[in-house]
């Protein structure tokens, strides 16, 4: 697993490391039942403090995409791809809308954002 961390970005750190294991479990770079590096041993690695790993592993395990196994570590259990409810579409739909309303009121071009989603979709295997 490997997490490079923006410091100057807009999104805290724990959201980034949130985001690249999610992203690295939609690459199949983590499989399910993957082991994760301790709290501990992430925070050493990324020069951060062990609560902002902490935090990241607590919003992963609350999202049901990592289990912590007391006495033996942290484990990928993946993404579930399960039916979606329709309050989590409807969510999702108004996130997007909203987004692409702020892109192209900034002069960004349909085309362009069409390649965007199309691109994202090519890295993660999704397709």
């Amino acid at each position: 697993m490997i997490i490079v961390l923006v410091a100057r970005s807009h999104l805290p750190l724990w959201e980034q490391i949130v985001l690249q294991v999610k992203e690295q479990i939609l690459r199949n770079v983590l499989l399910n039942g993957d082991k994760l590096p301790s709290v501990r041993e992430l925070a050493t690695t990324l020069l951060i403090n062990p609560n902002t790993v902490s935090r990241a592993y607590q919003e992963l395990e609350r999202s049901g995409i990592i289990e912590t196994v007391r006495g033996k570590g942290t484990f990928v259990i993946g993404l579930t791809k399960e039916s979606v409810s329709e309050q989590t579409l409807l969510k999702y739909q108004n996130k997007f809308s909203n987004l692409l309303i702020e892109s192209l009121m900034e002069g960004i071009d349909e085309e362009l954002i069409i390649n965007w989603v199309k691109e994202v979709y090519s890295k993660k295997g999704v397709e």
